[in-house]
């Protein structure tokens, strides 16, 4: 890797010690029923390669949304038609396809165009939840705080790819055998994730473990829950760890990302000693090490269920 390469990957890493990250923007044509041309959104750090369409090998039975396989150096990868999922009208075709690296696995996108690069705060992304976008985590305020702000809709990728390869994302079985944790009476795991496919997988594993947790949606909602959570072991003359055996996080959250939740835990004399687990799709030695940088306790890369209780399971004993 080149110098320059090496130099980018580092600022944008040191762009999280800022509670900051880059959002790759791009259209994918008309929107069904207005005819507007809305801007998504996907984290740079997912994104290993833009270029203009290659050759596309259609595959039998492949699944509708599947346009086929691309030889993308040597590598057959899936090219997924992000237009048709997401319901809009490609009026001027797709030509760009982002190839990007998510949670162990390798695809494309197919998309009518991309526009730009931005540099934003967590602050100025806010959640959709319960918006009625089912395949939208959040939704980025390109231009901070003004009224009439440009705004681009950040894909739930994990639900997408969900949806496309069901074969590959399979739910916990009653009969899986999961490594067993053991925490004090009483006590939870608590855990923040956006995407409610990923909320959904990490309850069927927690469940298998026969391990209590409390399920939270963004980093600010899991620091605000465990506020309230210490207050509450003070009024009964306990400490939080009897409330809380261990925090588990993924990186990616609106309002405050899973490095500043992991940073303000172990900064805080209240929470001394609480593991702190990141559990995330972005996966790579750059994420991993800046995850040791803020204090984390294990990263674990999403979503074998077997690899997260153990992981949990070696934290548990260390404590």
């Amino acid at each position: 890797m080149s110098t320059s390469a090496m130099r980018e990957i580092d600022e944008r890493t040191n762009l999280t010690g800022n509670s900051m990250f880059e959002l790759l923007l791009f259209r994918l044509g008309e929107a069904t029923g207005t005819q507007k041309r809305e801007l998504f959104g996907i984290n740079v750090f997912k994104v290993r390669e833009i270029m203009v369409m290659p050759e596309i090998t259609a595959m039998v039975n492949a699944p509708a949304s599947v346009m086929g396989v691309a030889n993308i150096r040597g590598q057959m990868i899936p090219v997924i038609n992000l237009p048709l999922i997401t319901g809009c009208n490609p009026t001027k075709g797709l030509g760009i396809l982002l190839v990007t690296e998510f949670a162990r696995t390798t695809q494309a996108f197919a998309v009518e165009e991309v526009n730009e690069i931005v540099r934003l705060e967590w602050k100025q992304v806010l959640s959709a939840e319960g918006t009625g976008g089912g395949l939208v985590t959040s939704i980025a305020r390109l231009d901070g705080n003004a009224e009439n702000t440009r705004l681009a809709q950040v894909l739930d990728v994990e639900q997408i790819l969900r949806d496309v390869f069901p074969e590959q994302h399979n739910a916990i079985k009653d009969d899986t055998v999961m490594p067993q944790a053991s925490i004090p009476p009483g006590a939870v795991v608590l855990a923040a994730d956006d995407s409610a496919v990923a909320r959904m997988m990490i309850e069927q594993g927690l469940k298998a473990m026969n391990v209590q947790y409390i399920m939270t949606k963004s980093g600010k909602e899991a620091w605000e829950r465990l506020a309230a959570l210490h207050a509450e072991a003070a009024a009964q003359g306990k400490s939080i760890r009897d409330k809380v055996a261990l925090v588990l996080t993924d990186l990616e959250m609106p309002e405050m990302d899973g490095f500043t939740l992991t940073r303000n835990i172990k900064q805080d004399p209240r929470y001394a000693g609480i593991p702190v687990i990141i559990h995330s799709s972005l996966t790579g030695t750059t994420n991993e090490s800046h995850v040791k940088s803020v204090g984390a306790d294990a990263y674990v890369a999403k979503f074998v269920a077997e690899e997260l209780g153990n992981t949990i399971r070696n934290v548990l004993l260390r404590k």
